[in-house]
């Protein structure tokens, strides 16, 4: 702050002992002491008001670039999300028509919920869950002793 060597330090004690006095001294030395310290308390504050308020504005702008961000992000997933709803719009117009081709004898085909394939369905899975009628029984008796396998 100040360039205040000890000899000028001494040459404005002596001054100063000279003109006030050594009675009054010590008091006009602790009074001149508060009032270096205030002002070295205010100078500080300063400081610290000016880095909070570049702090707060550095701040700001970071928040700012991430807003940006994050709109740019936005935009992108909702360009991404419009994208792959046209895709699915044209493969379901295309299980559509696939789903409408004939077939042999002017049949055509439908879709998984059609009368006709739930039909067939269900005449199989009643023949599987059904019990099985022995067609043929086998005559193995367990009394019947087996081949060993290695002689």
């Amino acid at each position: 702050m100040f360039d205040i060597g000890f000899s000028e330090l001494l040459v404005i004690g002596i001054v100063a002992l000279v003109v006030i006095g050594p009675e009054r001294l010590p008091k006009v030395a602790r009074t001149a002491g508060h009032l270096f310290g205030r002002i070295q308390r205010y100078a500080a504050g300063v400081k610290a008001d000016i880095a909070r308020e570049m702090q707060l504005d550095d701040l700001h702008q970071f928040k700012s670039e991430i807003e940006n961000t994050a709109r740019s992000v936005e935009a992108s997933i909702q360009q991404e999300v419009s994208l792959a709803e046209q895709e699915i719009k044209v493969l379901a117009e295309e299980t559509k028509r696939i789903d409408e081709v004939p077939t042999y004898e002017g049949m055509t085909t439908r879709g998984t919920g059609s009368s006709e394939f739930s039909s067939v369905s269900e005449a199989v899975e009643s023949t599987l869950d059904s019990e099985p009628s022995p067609q043929m029984e086998l005559a193995l008796d367990a009394d019947v002793p087996s081949k060993p396998a290695s002689q």
